[in-house]
């Protein structure tokens, strides 16, 4: 969780927080506005900050410590827990763990609208209504489209860019409305 969220949960401010551990207050903005990262940061202000906030300094770096992965590796890690879980159990998981706003806070807009796009596609497609926790977010989209890299290979390959022609055509509307081409997300190996 990033220390902007955990302050708004515990309901500290950056203030109180700062006059606490003795970290200035310049240094808690940076840290809370993305302009500082919290793992660039010495061990004495972590420390500080986890001992104000009753946590252990691993909990509190634990979310910065996360790698993003490819994109493509992340597509097929939610297909693959698709079809572990089962539509129903997926649409549960993915929304009780909030997953959809934890990529999006953290600015991670590709995989946080393919989340969302999964949860609308597996709601349509099983007759479930939308959870409208994302209204906002469904007026967003991502300012050039992505390709599944298979077709980025075949528009190379070929020369052309048929294949992404063909890959819009065929795409899913859930996924399109963020800019995502996206044609099957049942069927992995």
């Amino acid at each position: 969780m990033m220390l902007a969220e955990l302050l708004s949960q515990q309901g500290v401010t950056k203030y109180s927080l700062s006059k606490n551990s003795g970290v200035p207050y310049t240094t808690l903005s940076d840290i809370c506005s993305g302009k500082t990262s919290l793992e660039k940061c010495s061990a004495e202000t972590v420390y500080r900050l986890a001992k104000e906030l009753h946590m252990p300094m691993e909990e509190l770096l634990e979310s910065c410590m996360e790698k993003r992965c490819s994109f493509e590796l992340f597509k097929s890690n939610v297909c693959h827990r698709l079809k572990r879980l089962g539509d129903i159990g997926f649409l549960m998981e993915t929304l009780e763990k909030n997953e959809i706003r934890y990529y999006y806070n953290r600015r991670w807009y590709p995989e946080s609208f393919y989340l969302l796009a999964m949860v609308d596609y597996i709601s349509r497609e099983n007759g479930v209504d939308i959870c409208s926790d994302y209204d906002a977010l469904r007026k967003q989209k991502l300012s050039e489209p992505i390709y599944p890299a298979g077709v980025l290979a075949l528009c190379a390959a070929g020369r052309s860019d048929e294949p992404k022609k063909q890959a819009i055509r065929n795409a899913i509307p859930e996924f399109m409305r963020f800019n995502i081409v996206e044609s099957e997300v049942r069927y992995v190996i």
